[in-house]
């Protein structure tokens, strides 16, 4: 079975907003169903989860992106410090 190719480059960020939104409550509702009755095919809950997940990693791609070298600078400090603390 070949996987469909999802280009969320093209989507608006309000529309990915609303995607992630309706993907969550689609998950959520299977999760309920298969513990209520079970699924035919649970490997679908897998199949969502990695979807919402590309769906934030564009997010995410997208935040980064808006963000000026002064505050990715800052982050970039941020995100060492914590990896010392550790």
């Amino acid at each position: 079975m070949a996987k469909e190719k999802i280009d969320l480059t093209k989507l608006d960020t309000s529309d990915l907003h609303d995607q992630i939104r309706s993907l969550q409550e689609e998950y959520h509702r299977l999760k309920f169903e298969h513990a209520a009755r079970g699924l035919a095919n649970p490997m679908e809950l897998r199949q969502l989860r990695r979807t919402i997940a590309r769906y934030h990693t564009e997010m995410r791609r997208r935040e980064l992106e808006a963000m000026s070298p002064e505050e990715h600078a800052l982050r970039t400090k941020i995100v060492a410090r914590r990896r010392r603390q550790r």
